[in-house]
């Protein structure tokens, strides 16, 4: 039926099943399977692999395996490495080191028509005709000898030299007359023939010891045993239909022993032409070996012709355990009471937890702690840096890592996001013995010209315990600002604007950013400047007056990261100073047309980069079609004219190029577009947790409906994962109405024709949460909510997602949310009113 199946069976009890683990691998091959042997089938490499003749086909197979923690998590499989495929139908094959050939073996198959055709692993070598053949029967390889042994229909063991084989004339030319066959090579000589009377069923070549070495040969009803050069050593008549055998080493000096199944469903075993013991089997032998399975030696396996696998055993081991002495001891029923309720509590403890597995602190095993340098390098350490600036400074990382047990082959990786580079990011240490400290030393720099969208970095540490329990440790640091923008004097006059309000008192940006700014006569800076070594410059500006502070810019994603700082060191100020309730918030209308430039300038590289795919696709099927003309021109024995085929060879040889490297600059493009739109989407879901007073879950939520992918792959881009995952959240928890739950979203992620749908989904997502609704994943959330307008704030007009126009532009839809979180009753005032220029 063409099943491939793979068992390793494990002793068990008299009376007992099989096993569920005892089969490793079960593989359907789709053709029937002849035979399947073992050798060193591959070139380069001795390792043993899996030769499995199908009629038309020989397939040669690896077979791994990959460790799992239990037993059960062992995985095998099977690997194709080559195969051929056979003009003439197989009948069996024989496989060994042909030639004297050292560390591989080489195949032989016979075919049905009586053909030799001799594999040297991944190549055809030769093919033979058997003289006067009729019928395929045994084949067989001595190695000692270097022949090949066989039983012809004339009913007699024959036996060929491979030398003669590969001098013989080839199979090919078989059908040259006489004339032309005198010089094109010898005829097949058989080296010598032993007439046996009856048809083989089986022959088997054994050399147990270097003095003897015999050819066993299973007629019909006899059973021979051979010398090398062909002269019967013995023979037993046998008095029942044998089915299969296999000769095996004796314990006895100078004999060798025999197992023979019969139809009688009978194994007999002899010694020499002398019966030792017989056996009755439940079933009919088709193949038997012996074999040692789990330190159980001299396991007889047997196999029927209905699948039925045995493992039997002759004879018993002695049972040689013996019961340890018990030491007696008076028991203390006191302390056995202590430490029953302690037990009785640990169990209780762990049926209350959620999970299946115990929880353990991974830090017990291994700590891992991440300083960086306040200072810079006094060597910068940047290398092949794309930046204006003639120096880039680095600054330098430390990773400690300390152990508590035994721990081998701990891997430390180390990343930061683009273009921020380290010198180095991966580190393996071996911790033999408790209680060692590691220390991995990198330097990070800016390498490209363009602002990061994180200074955050991550350190991971992945280790097996020493039970083999996989584990992994993360350790997350922060780069210094610093290390990507110097000071510089303040811009007055920017494109883009936001303004934080605090609900405390304001701080002197000298304190805040130290190193940014001069010390002034009144202690008190209010205005300072960042220069990005991108190139893009940033003003921070605080109120004297009132409690906010402005960022502005030329580019919207470089108010991020002086954003995110001054509001980090913001809180670390505050917590330094013994204040909890420190807050802030944001009040001014939300930069969504700024955003969706961003998203259209990204989608359009996007766009450019498949039609430039598309364009050098259909230039490399032109460029292969003129060469495969220009071929046929070279090969044709009368010259003709090329009719200017190398002219336009050369041209779209140079499109080609042209348009490889416009993809790859593309690519570049938008990797740089991506970062600078990560930025932007970390600015706009801070500005909406401050606006809306967003809890950390629902943020979080927002981040991973907003930054679901590290980069753009070919398969899967920004656009169409952010709408998917915030449609799903308009559907759920900030949905409207029954009607709109009962939406279905696209279950095939692809690229859409425009990011209108997109723009869409964000702004409704805005609106729900200025009507009150709130993020959570709970499956309640789904249920209609009763909509909070908040004073100040008019209504938008919205039907169903699936029929709302969207030829109106989204921002015009999103009203001035500058009052959303104000009281009414105070007159509109500028979001810059007190600010010192």
């Amino acid at each position: 039926m063409g099943y491939l199946r793979i068992f390793s069976p494990h002793p068990t009890k008299t009376g007992d099943g099989a096993q569920a683990a005892d089969m490793l691998l079960e593989v359907d091959l789709r053709d029937p399977v002849l035979q399947v042997e073992v050798g060193k089938f591959v070139s380069g490499t001795e390792m043993l692999h899996l030769a499995v003749l199908h009629s038309r086909k020989l397939c040669v197979y690896s077979v791994s395996g990959i460790l799992g923690n239990v037993e059960h998590g062992n995985q095998y499989q099977m690997k194709l490495i080559y195969e051929h495929n056979l003009q003439r139908t197989a009948c069996n094959m024989t496989y060994g080191p042909f030639g004297g050939v050292k560390g591989r073996d080489l195949i032989c198959i016979q075919s049905i028509d009586g053909m030799l055709m001799v594999f040297e692993q991944e190549s055809y070598a030769f093919g033979r005709f058997l003289p006067s053949f009729l019928l395929p029967g045994p084949l067989a390889y001595s190695s000692r000898t270097d022949s090949f042994i066989t039983v012809s229909s004339c009913r007699q063991v024959e036996s060929y030299k491979y030398q003669v084989l590969a001098f013989a004339t080839d199979a090919d030319k078989r059908q040259e007359t006489d004339q032309q066959k005198l010089g094109s090579g010898k005829r097949l000589v058989v080296d010598w023939t032993l007439n046996i009377g009856e048809q083989a069923l089986d022959i088997c070549i054994v050399s147990f010891n270097q003095s003897a070495s015999s050819v066993f040969v299973l007629g019909e009803r006899n059973f021979f045993c051979l010398k090398d050069n062909g002269q019967i050593r013995f023979m037993k008549k046998l008095d029942w239909s044998p089915s299969c055998f296999l000769p095996y080493c004796s314990v006895s000096e100078g004999t060798i022993n025999t197992l023979i199944g019969n139809h009688n469903s009978i194994l007999h075993i002899y010694q020499d032409v002398t019966l030792k013991w017989a056996t009755q089997l439940p079933h009919i032998p088709v193949a038997v070996r012996v074999g040692c399975l789990h330190d159980l030696k001299g396991v007889i396996v047997t196999l029927s012709d209905d699948g039925h696998l045995q493992c039997s055993y002759l004879g018993t081991d002695p049972s040689l355990f013996q019961a340890p002495n018990v030491e007696s001891r008076e028991l203390n029923y006191d302390e056995l009471d202590v430490e029953m309720k302690e037990l009785q509590k640990i169990i209780k403890d762990v049926n209350k937890s959620q999970g299946v597995w115990p929880v353990t602190e991974r830090e017990d095993d291994l700590s891992v702690s991440v300083v960086v340098s306040p200072n810079f390098d006094s060597v910068s350490q940047a290398t092949d840096v794309e930046v204006g600036t003639d120096l880039v400074p680095s600054v330098t990382v430390k990773v400690t890592l300390q152990n508590r047990v035994v721990l081998q082959k701990v891997k430390l990786s180390v990343c930061v996001q683009p273009p921020l580079e380290l010198t180095c990011d991966q580190f393996t240490f071996e911790f033999m013995t408790p209680d060692l400290t590691r220390t991995a030393s990198f330097s990070a720099y800016l390498k490209r010209s363009y602002t990061p969208s994180e200074l955050e970095g991550k350190a991971v540490v992945s280790y097996s315990r020493p039970t083999g329990i996989p584990r992994v440790i993360q350790c997350k640091f922060r780069l210094p600002l610093k290390l990507i923008c110097l000071p510089c004097q303040p811009s007055k006059t920017a494109s883009h604007k936001v303004t934080i309000d605090t609900n405390k008192s304001p701080v002197s940006l000298l304190g805040l950013f130290p190193g940014f700014a001069s010390q002034s006569d009144d202690d008190q800076v209010n205005v300072m400047g960042f220069h990005f070594l991108g190139g893009s410059q940033v003003t921070l500006l605080a109120s004297k007056t009132s409690q906010r502070y402005r960022i502005q810019s030329e580019q919207f994603e470089d108010l991020w990261l002086i954003t995110s700082e001054l509001i980090l060191r913001l809180q670390e100020y505050f917590e330094k100073q013994g204040v909890k309730d420190f807050a802030c918030s944001f009040s001014g209308s939300m930069p969504l047309q700024e955003y969706f430039e961003l998203i259209d300038r990204h989608f359009e590289l996007r766009m450019n980069g498949e039609k430039l795919k598309e364009l050098l696709s259909e230039r490399a099927v032109q460029f292969r079609a003129i060469q495969r003309r220009l071929l046929t021109r070279f090969k044709d024995k009368t010259p003709a004219p090329l009719q200017h085929l190398d002219t336009l060879l050369d041209g779209t040889y140079k499109q080609v190029i042209a348009l490889a490297d416009a993809v790859e600059e593309n690519q570049g493009s938008l990797f740089q577009s991506f970062t600078r739109l990560k930025s932007a989407t970390h600015l706009v879901i801070l500005l909406i947790g401050l606006w809306q007073k967003l809890s950390a879950d629902q943020i979080a939520i927002l981040e991973a409906a907003f930054l679901p992918l590290q980069e753009d792959t070919q398969e899967l881009g920004w656009e169409e994962t952010v709408d998917a995952a915030i449609s799903h959240l308009l559907k759920t928890c900030l949905s409207k109405s029954s009607k709109e739950q009962a939406l279905n979203l696209n279950s095939q992620l692809s690229i859409p024709k425009d990011t209108s749908q997109l723009k869409k989904h964000i702004t409704l997502l805005c609106d729900r949460l200025a009507k009150g609704g709130r993020l959570c994943l709970s499956t309640d959330a789904a249920a209609p909510q009763t909509m909070i307008m908040p004073g100040g704030c008019t209504t938008i007009p919205e039907s169903d997602l699936e029929e709302r126009s969207v030829e109106q532009d989204p921002t015009e839809q999103f009203t001035n949310h500058r009052h959303l979180t104000a009281d009414t009753s105070r007159p509109e005032v500028s979001p810059l009113q007190g600010v010192s220029e």
